[in-house]
């Protein structure tokens, strides 16, 4: 076993530093295996085989079969005679087993007979790897063994990095090939800078444009074959294409289609990792590099041109074409720039054609501005046939320098996908805005009178065990740890040496060395791993979002609902008994049920409950309590209604009321730094005892005249000055009014100061506002704590 190696850095030239553009030495591959999940790879002779335990204590299963059939773990140095029990499950219980599958049908190879290796069977730290050396040409599977977790287990299967470093190293020129096709393509172009190559596909056929080195951009036309038949050129029309999409430029989900001039459609985005693009400028012309001193210099709309002669299409001095990955910047004075792509080797942006259609796509060749990041590069194009099943994605990435996720399906997605088909990309997961039969405002009133369902899966969850797990959550959040009982929860906050905050959210104690942390963005977690293993401590941080779906139960109704779905063993409190604040372990149904953990929390201002259980249990526990909830009206709730009743409950959102310089002072959160009762250090703790020393901003409620909502980012005045920003805004059906909340100058923010929110350029439009007393609905929050009969409507 080796200590951690960083076989990926960010490429840096002139000290300038590109964490998305991770970088490896010649001829060492990188192939990321999920956790519960394997892949295949093909070995050559001389080959050094790394494995890299990302989050520590993951178990790996290793199959090596040689030329001969034979598998034989010894051909890899390492030690085998166990049965590949976690694989053969794996390849059938996880979408990654049908490429496995596929590699081992093709080569004639046996799972059954496989001679398996266990690594890091004795256990593993975050980040710690092992090597081994290949004697003989072969194939490589590697599974990250793991199964389903029950609700209240904190042992997730986790990724694995598998890194090669061949005996052969690929020349840089080859680089396309580390890139494979999604399925097996029906057409493959390799275009490289300069050239544009042409296309046809039937309609209901995939269209793959792949950046194969990064930074590169693609401008892509499609034409409609029957038009061109009849005479006519209809291709794609940007302008048309924003009126009807309402958006620069379509992306996954309901708003994802090119149109034609003719308003006819002509192809949708089903995939995008990158999800930034061009659609108002031209494809680069020669009198763009004419103006800049460059004649004679290739481009895109004269190769586009030369291409599309064949088909009989007028040449035109500059193409309207969608240029892929461009990255077009308009500034406040209405400027057009440009600046270097987003998009990372290998990104792509995945259509279905909508009829039969000719298509171009072009290399980009300019090599005098950023567009290309300065090194035009090659582009990929794939075609797939029509009977290929691909998920509508978004490409959803942990950090800068991190794999690309496809936007998943929660286990509780086709439960909602029963009332409505409008599902919005939230944080990596597809998840319901409104219900078709209901929508916001009916949604909004039953959390209010009856009872809601909604679903909360995309919170990241984080296990949190060892025997320093304490001492590590003590020292990263500004809630006391020491304090919260086992079976208790604590809301807090978590901030940066300088006090900003990084995310808030809650901590369950499962143990005295077992937590939970459920918090908005993977940063969190990833922040807490990084102290474990910078400060040496005992304790592994290991991701289970994945492991752990949940739905909030919220509304006057929730506990009559429930009550009669949770069974909990006798040492457990029944949801009557349940306090807020705490959770308790049960099931659905009875003792034979599926594992639930049930928690006493929502973010809806009602009394409320969250239920975790295993995305394979998600059905099972959606219709149980659906059942339960029907005779009481329960509804089920979506995004849009979730984000009135926080605001009215003055419930705060990352990257509305908080960020990375927003200290929870500053976020209406103080009480969640307890700076004379907890004496212990905790990271940011004397940045935030000078701030609160010296407070600048506070959060406010506002009420406002003239019914206009304002925008969240719209400016607070006095007169002339600026002296705060509005964070969210609503029309609150239960108060009858226009309310907000609001940053503002500790000098102005006492209750009944007369403000104005400025619309418009801040100036030529103004709205009459006055701050109030905060949260605007049940201030002393009688009713999240079930207190409805001390209460009249709020």
């Amino acid at each position: 076993m080796n200590t951690p190696v960083l076989f990926s850095t960010p490429e840096t030239k002139a000290g300038v530093r590109k964490p998305g553009m991770m970088v490896l030495p010649q001829g060492v591959e990188r192939h990321p295996v999920p956790g519960g999940g394997s892949r295949a790879v093909p070995i050559f002779a001389g080959d050094q085989i790394t494995l890299q335990d990302v989050e520590g204590l993951q178990p790996i299963e290793m199959v090596f079969f040689g030329p001969d059939k034979r598998s034989d773990a010894a051909m890899l140095g390492a030690k085998g005679g166990r049965s590949p029990e976690g694989l053969i499950a794996a390849l059938t219980g996880h979408p990654s087993g049908e490429k496995v599958i596929a590699a081992l049908e093709k080569t004639g190879f046996s799972i059954a007979d496989a001679d398996a290796s266990l690594v890091f069977e004795g256990g593993s730290r975050a980040g710690e790897t092992a090597s081994f050396q290949a004697v003989s040409d072969g194939l490589l599977i590697i599974c990250a063994a793991g199964g389903a977790m029950d609700a209240h287990q904190q042992w997730a299967p986790s990724d694995v990095v598998l890194f090669i470093t061949r005996i052969n190293k690929r020349p840089l020129k080859d680089m396309s090939l580390v890139h494979d096709p999604l399925a097996d393509p029906l057409v493959s172009l390799h275009i490289q800078p300069g050239e544009a190559k042409p296309y046809e596909v039937k309609a209901g056929e995939y269209i793959q444009v792949l950046d194969v080195q990064g930074r590169e951009c693609s401008d892509f036309q499609a034409f409609s074959r029957r038009a061109l038949d009849a005479g006519l050129e209809r291709d794609i029309d940007p302008t048309t294409t924003r009126s009807l999409m309402g958006a620069l430029y379509p992306k996954p989900g309901l708003l994802a289609k090119y149109f034609s001039v003719d308003q006819e459609p002509l192809v949708e985005i089903i995939q995008d990792t990158v999800g930034r693009h061009d659609t108002f400028g031209l494809a680069c012309t020669a009198r763009y590099y004419e103006d800049l001193g460059y004649p004679g210099h290739v481009n895109c709309s004269d190769n586009i041109n030369l291409e599309m002669q064949a088909y009989d299409v007028r040449p035109r001095g500059g193409w309207p074409a969608i240029n892929f990955f461009f990255n077009t910047i308009l500034d406040e004075t209405n400027a057009i720039s440009m600046d270097e792509p987003y998009s990372r080797p290998g990104d792509y942006v995945l259509m279905r054609a909508l009829t039969d259609l000719v298509c171009v796509s072009t290399g980009c060749p300019c090599d005098v501005d950023p567009a290309n990041g300065w090194q035009p590069s090659d582009i990929q194009v794939w075609t797939y046939r029509e009977n290929e099943d691909f998920k509508r994605s978004i490409g959803w990435r942990k950090t800068p320098g991190a794999d690309v996720e496809e936007t998943k399906k929660t286990g509780f997605h086709d439960c909602f996908a029963r009332h409505t088909r409008n599902f919005v990309e939230y944080a990596g997961y597809w998840l319901a805005q409104d219900m078709m039969h209901h929508g916001s405002i009916a949604e909004y009133w039953a959390a209010r009178e009856k009872a809601v369902i909604m679903d909360l899966s995309p919170l990241r969850k984080y296990e949190v065990t060892g025997p320093d797990a304490e001492a590590l959550m003590q020292l990263s959040i500004t809630r006391d740890v020491k304090k919260i009982p086992v079976g208790g929860i604590v809301y807090t906050a978590m901030c940066y040496e300088h006090g900003g905050m990084i995310d808030d959210g809650t901590l369950f104690r499962l143990g005295d060395t077992n937590f939970r942390w459920i918090g908005g963005n993977d940063q969190s977690g990833l922040w807490l791993r990084k102290q474990a293993e910078e400060r040496g401590l005992n304790a592994w941080v290991r991701s289970s979002t994945d492991h752990h779906c949940n739905v909030a139960v919220q509304g006057p109704l929730s506990r009559e609902i429930l009550k009669d779905v949770i069974w909990t063993p006798p040492a457990q409190p029944t949801v009557e008994e349940l306090q807020w604040f705490r959770f308790s372990i049960g099931r659905i149904g009875g003792f034979h049920g599926p594992s639930v953990v049930l928690s006493r929390t929502g973010y809806s201002g009602e009394l409320g409950y969250e239920v975790f259980c295993h995305p394979k249990d998600a059905e099972q526990v959606f219709d149980a309590i659906w059942a339960a909830g029907a005779p009481h009206g329960l509804t089920p709730f979506g995004l849009a209604a979730l984000d009135m009743v926080r605001i009215e409950a003055g419930l705060i959102f990352a990257g509305s009321e908080f960020d990375d310089q927003t200290d929870p002072m500053e976020a209406g959160i103080g009480f969640t730094v307890p700076l004379k009762s907890k004496t212990d250090e905790f990271i940011g703790r004397a940045a935030l005892e000078r701030r609160k020393a010296h407070p600048q901003k506070k959060l406010v409620g506002l009420e406002l005249e003239g019914g206009v909502v304002p925008t969240p980012g719209d400016c607070i005045h006095i007169g002339k000055p600026q002296v705060g920003v509005v964070t969210s805004a609503m029309r609150s059906p239960v108060l009858g009014k226009v309310i907000a909340l609001a940053r503002v100058d500790l000098a102005h923010a006492e209750i009944g100061t007369e403000l104005e929110v400025g619309r418009l350029d801040g100036d030529q439009l103004r709205l009459p506002a006055k701050i109030v007393a905060f949260p605007h609905f049940d201030p002393k929050k009688e009713r999240v704590k079930g207190n409805y009969e001390s209460v009249r409507g709020g």
